[in-house]
């Protein structure tokens, strides 16, 4: 009787150091969530190399067909192709001397092939509508994100706040 309660616990000893050890790879993030992660760095390279080249149309194609966009002032725009027209005259106008930078503040996912993507954001060069220079803004993007079949990541939605009034929160 001895023996066999040994044996149990040690099986129940097994099972709970697997257990521990899938919940602890679930959580880190495996080799796949590197690559997906890899991959969301890669989309914000997009997004980053179609804004400061002011191209709407590369722009558009981080999104998904069905995204949903929404600017600093609230409008919105649905579908990739009104992503592109909404951006392309302010490409040309406001932001045509624009350079933004950015980076991932997080990564949450929700499900394997659904993420939720915080980024910080800096830019330089806009204008305000009358022409002048509207000095550095910064802000933050909310990004629900979607994994494609070819484990790209593309934007379902993002929301995109200006934070320039506001003070640097501490990290």
């Amino acid at each position: 009787m001895k023996l066999l309660s040994h044996v149990l616990f040690l099986l129940l000893l097994v099972v709970s150091s697997a257990a521990i050890a899938a919940t602890a790879t679930q959580s880190t993030g495996g080799r796949g969530e590197e690559k997906d992660r890899a991959a969301i760095a890669k989309t914000l390279g997009r997004f980053l190399d179609a804004w400061n080249t002011h191209d709407a149309h590369a722009f558009s194609l981080i999104f998904t067909e069905d995204a949903d966009f929404t600017n600093v002032a609230g409008v919105h725009a649905q579908g990739r192709s009104n992503v592109e027209a909404f951006h392309a005259p302010r490409f040309a106008d406001y932001f045509k001397d624009s350079h933004q930078t950015a980076t991932i503040r997080s990564i949450r996912f929700l499900k394997p092939d659904l993420a939720i993507v915080d980024v910080d954001w800096q830019m330089t060069g806009a204008r305000s509508a009358d022409g002048k220079p509207a000095g550095d803004r910064r802000g933050l993007l909310d990004w629900v994100m979607a994994k494609q079949a070819d484990g790209s990541w593309l934007i379902e939605v993002m929301h995109n706040t200006d934070l320039t009034q506001y003070p640097v929160p501490a990290r």
